[in-house]
């Protein structure tokens, strides 16, 4: 993410968490995304550098006043006021104070720290099983019965506000379902000021391993860590973290890879 762009997220968070949008914001500021995407034009217009800010401010104002509350509207109203680089990636910006918003929610709920660990297994899931990850992925069925498809394997076996955003994801704004849900997940973390470290291992963690490990992440990282653990049976011994953008490497396999490089190059 460029530092512009950075920049343009974090007023939008700022915006977003200065309006208190209420149980039903999420739903609403979806149906304006979904409105926005439905209609090219609207989304030029609400993203369109070569108007002026407020023009573009009042135009949000125009469309949707009195369709959704005035929190929901401030936030596209604000959105609208600053310089986009894509009409979708606007409604991309949109999209993320959604999520944002229903993580508040769980959060306030008590809830927040099982969304984060139920996105991240039903990714992995998908991840796991080819077969459903190109359904998901297949643009030639209509996004509406991919996102009910989600919503039968998960029903009654998570809460709702994950069955929401799974079914948000399959849109994959992040270029697929799996990185979407993992934008999420990281979104949650963010939520507790902490980040994400996955560690993918041959064989399951006790509690005991999992806090050790969660001790020497937090130290490392310099924030609190949020350990998701993924048994793999590629991993040959030790374990592979992924820590944001680090990657430790700590399994047989990555060591004999690493190996096998070395004496190539040479």
């Amino acid at each position: 993410m460029s530092q512009s762009s950075e920049a343009r997220t974090a007023a939008l968070d700022v915006a977003g968490d200065r309006a208190g949008l209420g149980a039903d914001g999420p739903e609403q500021l979806f149906a304006v995304v979904d409105a926005i995407d439905a209609t090219p034009a609207l989304r030029r217009n609400l993203s369109d550098p070569g108007t002026e800010p407020e023009a573009r401010k009042g135009l949000a104002h125009a469309v949707f006043d009195g369709k959704v509350s005035p929190a929901v509207v401030d936030i596209v109203a604000e959105a609208a006021g600053l310089r986009w680089s894509s009409g979708s990636g606007f409604a991309a910006a949109l999209e993320r104070q959604g999520v944002r918003a229903e993580l508040k929610l769980a959060d306030a709920s008590g809830g927040l720290d099982s969304v984060e660990d139920e996105l991240f297994r039903f990714a992995r899931l998908v991840e796991g099983q080819p077969e459903l990850r190109n359904s998901l992925a297949d643009n030639a069925v209509p996004l509406a019965v991919r996102q009910e498809l989600v919503a039968d394997l998960l029903q009654g076996k998570v809460g709702a506000p994950t069955v929401r955003l799974a079914q948000r994801a399959v849109a994959a704004r992040e270029r697929t379902f799996g990185h979407t849900i993992d934008s999420y997940v990281t979104l949650a973390a963010a939520q507790r000021n902490r980040t994400v470290a996955t560690v993918r291992v041959a064989r399951p963690l006790d509690q005991g391993q999992i806090d050790r490990l969660t001790v020497a992440l937090t130290r490392q990282a310099g924030r609190a860590v949020g350990v998701q653990v993924v048994v793999d049976p590629a991993v040959i011994g030790g374990a592979r973290v992924e820590l944001g953008d680090q990657v430790i490497e700590g399994t047989v396999a990555g060591k004999l890879e690493n190996a096998r490089r070395t004496l190539s190059d040479g």
